[in-house]
C-alpha cells in the first residue's frame, strides 16, 4: 500500500516552506522514525520523520519552495521488508599502514584491528567465512583511492602550504535558504523602519567571576551543568526590564505595548543562520532555571528541534558576540522588540578603583534600541542598572535592591 505524506505546518503565519536536503536516496528502504529531509522556513529548520516502514518515493525536489499541505514523499509498505545488510553488516576495517617519508613501499606493512558487528558475525558463520574470506573479497585499493586521500586536507599546517603554492580564481556560488533570506529582509527592515541608537557602557566581571569560581563545583554537583554567564546577564536584564518597562515595550501600530512579563531572546549561532529562541517569565526565574532553560534551547537549535513557538515573542533579546572575540559592537534590534543587549569578550583592562590603578577583567556593554519608543534616560539608566547587578550579583536575589537595605527595612 502506497500512503502520501504531506508538508506538516510549521506555524500558522508559515504557508510555504523549502526543502533544504533529502537525507534518504528515492526509492530507498527506510524505518519508521528514521530523520528523512530538512525543511526550512523563514524562521526556523524542522526535521520530516518517517511514520512507517517502506520504500520511499520523494515527491518535492531539493531546493523547492512548496506549499504546506503538498505531497512530500510516499512510501510503499507492500513489498517484504528488505533486510539492510549492508549498513548493518559492514566491517570496520582500522588499518594503519607505516610510511617511509618520500618513499611507499610496494609491500605496505598491515597492522589490522577488525572489529566485526554481531549481525555480521552470524551472517559469516552461516556461510563458513572468516575474516580472510571476507578481506579477499574486497576490491584492491585503486589508484584514484590513493589520489583521494592524498588529495584530501590532512592538517592546518598542510592546508596552508597548499594554500600558499597555489593560486585559484575558483568562486562557488549556492542558493541563499529561505532562513537566510527571510533574516536579511528583517535585518534591512529594521535599518529602515526604526530609530536606531546604542549606548554603551563597561562592567567590572571580578565578582561573577570570583562567585563562579567559588560555587562552580557545587551548581554541577546539583544542576549537571556548569554555570555560565549568561544566566547573570539575562536575570539581571529581567530586573532592569521591571524598572524601565519602556525598554521591554513594543510598538503595534499607534500604540505602545509595555508586557508585564519578560521574555528574553537570547541568540543562537546555528550551521543554518542566527536563531533567537525565548526564556519565558525569566523575571519569576533564579539563574539555574534560566541556565538550564537556555542550555535547552541552545541545543535545540543547534539540533534543528526548535519549534516556532519557542522562536516566537520575545520583548527584549540578548547577544554575545564575546564569545566569538568581540570587542565592541553595535547588535541590531530584533523586531517587533525595542531594544538589545550586547555582551562582548572579557578583557584585562587597567581601571582606577578607589584612587588606584588596578587590573580588572572588563566587558563593554552595548545596548541598541529604538528611540522611536525608548528616550536616552531610560535606555542609559536600564544599562546602568545592569552593570550594577552584575557587579554586585548578590543583589539578583533581591530583585535589584542592595541587601543592607533589605537588613534596615
Amino acid at each position: 500500500m502506497i500512503k502520501e505524506y504531506k508538508i506538516p505546518s510549521p506555524g500558522e503565519s508559515i504557508t510555504e516552506v523549502e526543502i533544504a536536503t533529502w537525507m534518504v536516496e528515492d526509492g530507498a528502504f527506510v524505518e519508521k522514525n528514521d530523520e528523512l529531509a530538512e525543511v526550512e522556513s523563514d524562521k526556523a529548520t524542522l526535521m520530516l520523520v518517517a511514520e512507517e516502514s517502506g520504500i520511499i518515493s520523494i515527491k518535492a525536489p531539493v531546493g523547492q519552495t512548496v506549499k504546506v499541505g503538498r505531497v512530500a514523499y510516499t512510501i510503499d509498505n507492500s513489498g517484504v521488508r528488505k533486510e539492510k545488510a549492508e549498513a548493518e553488516a559492514e566491517v570496520e576495517v582500522e588499518t594503519e599502514v607505516e610510511v617511509e617519508p618520500q618513499y611507499v613501499s610496494g609491500e605496505v606493512e598491515e597492522k589490522n584491528k577488525i572489529k566485526v558487528t554481531p549481525v555480521a558475525e552470524q551472517l559469516m558463520r552461516e556461510n563458513q567465512l572468516n575474516i580472510e574470506d571476507v578481506l579477499n573479497g574486497l576490491r584492491r585499493i585503486s589508484k584514484a583511492d590513493v589520489q583521494a586521500v592524498l588529495s584530501a586536507p590532512k592538517n592546518e599546517a598542510t592546508n596552508f602550504e597548499k594554500q600558499n603554492t597555489a593560486f585559484s580564481r575558483k568562486s562557488e556560488r549556492a542558493p541563499m535558504s529561505m532562513l537566510r533570506r527571510r533574516l536579511s529582509q528583517r535585518l534591512v527592515s529594521v535599518k529602515n523602519e526604526t530609530a536606531m541608537l546604542t549606548t554603551f557602557n563597561e562592567v567590572d566581571m571580578s565578582a561573577v567571576m570570583e562567585l563562579r569560581q567559588k560555587m562552580q563545583e557545587k551548581f554541577v554537583a546539583k544542576n549537571g551543568f556548569k554555570l555560565g554567564f549568561m544566566g547573570f546577564f539575562a536575570k539581571a536584564v529581567a530586573i532592569a526590564a521591571q524598572q524601565f518597562p519602556a525598554v521591554n515595550s513594543q510598538i503595534e501600530g499607534d500604540s505602545i505595548v509595555s508586557p508585564s512579563f519578560v521574555d528574553i531572546g537570547i541568540a543562537v549561532q546555528t550551521p543554518k543562520g542566527l536563531m533567537v529562541p525565548n526564556v519565558r517569565n525569566a523575571e519569576s526565574k533564579s539563574v539555574a532555571q534560566i541556565e538550564s532553560d537556555i542550555k535547552e534551547l541552545a541545543q535545540k537549535a543547534r539540533d534543528k528541534k526548535i519549534s516556532i513557538e519557542e522562536l516566537s515573542g520575545g520583548t527584549i533579546s540578548i547577544t554575545n558576540g564575546g564569545v566569538f572575540g568581540s570587542l565592541l559592537s553595535t547588535p541590531i534590534i530584533n523586531p517587533p522588540q525595542s531594544a538589545i543587549l550586547g555582551m562582548h569578550n572579557i578583557v584585562d583592562r587597567p581601571i582606577a578603583v578607589n584612587g588606584q590603578v588596578v587590573i580588572r577583567p572588563m566587558m563593554y556593554l552595548a545596548l541598541s534600541y529604538d528611540h522611536r519608543l525608548i528616550d536616552g534616560k531610560d535606555s542609559v539608566g536600564f544599562l546602568k542598572t545592569v552593570k550594577e547587578l552584575i557587579e554586585n550579583p548578590v543583589r539578583l536575589l533581591f530583585n535589584g535592591q542592595d541587601p543592607m537595605e533589605k537588613v534596615v527595612d
